[in-house]
């Protein structure tokens, strides 16, 4: 396409439900969305480690109008050890503008939207965790989500969207880069009857020994 060409394609894109949520899941999670003209348009950002290809195919799979490049592998090097990675972007476009100026602050740092609740649909949750979940360990019932980058602030709100959305009961714990949020027991086995039929097969490790105990719909 040339330019012209392009310009007219993007007037034509429109983010569907399914999108939204997936979109919303990525930016709580590894997802990020980039501007280069202050905020006017911006493009999502997807990565991962080459092991997880399958996921970043998903998620192309979904946004693959939006994408003129498929994705492709790429060495990056981290600490010294060099890691290969998949990736892909999608066009720069003003439909990306209003959550680009909700999951960022005029640092350019990612917050938690206060309206967040609003957005938090199962299929967000299954991204997110997907995205940037792990398990305590196989033995245990607990999801554990990386949120590292949030401040506690942002995680009192996230708190209390899971809370009255689902009910499901979270707390966060300190680490060395910041803080996680961890659901355990109950609501942890309520965590994964709410986004189970949303994750994707491989990713079921994430929820360690609830994987193996709860019934599968």
């Amino acid at each position: 396409m040339n330019s012209r060409e392009i310009k007219e394609y993007k007037r034509e894109l429109k983010l569907n439900k399914a999108q939204r949520s997936i979109l919303v899941g990525m930016l709580l999670g590894d997802g990020h969305l980039e501007t280069r003209n202050n905020g006017v348009t911006y493009r999502l950002k997807v990565e991962h480690l080459s092991k997880q290809a399958f996921y970043v195919d998903w998620i192309y799979d979904h946004f693959k109008d939006w994408v003129l490049t498929p994705p492709k592998y790429k060495e990056k090097l981290v600490l010294g050890k060099i890691y290969q990675n998949y990736y892909f972007s999608t066009l720069s476009v003003g439909n990306f503008r209003f959550y680009g100026k909700q999951f960022y602050d005029s640092q350019n740092r990612k917050v938690i939207p206060k309206q967040i609740r609003k957005w938090l649909t199962p299929l967000a949750l299954a991204v997110w965790i997907m995205d940037d979940g792990s398990s305590k360990s196989k033995d245990h019932k607990a999801v554990i989500l990386n949120t590292q980058c949030f401040s506690k602030d942002d995680l009192k709100i996230l708190i209390k969207a899971l809370q009255s959305i689902y009910g499901v009961e979270a707390n966060f714990r300190k680490q060395r880069e910041g803080l996680q949020l961890i659901v355990v027991g109950t609501s942890a086995e309520l965590l994964y009857k709410i986004v189970q039929k949303y994750m994707l097969p491989n990713f079921n490790y994430k929820f360690g020994a609830l994987d193996n105990t709860l019934p599968k719909e």
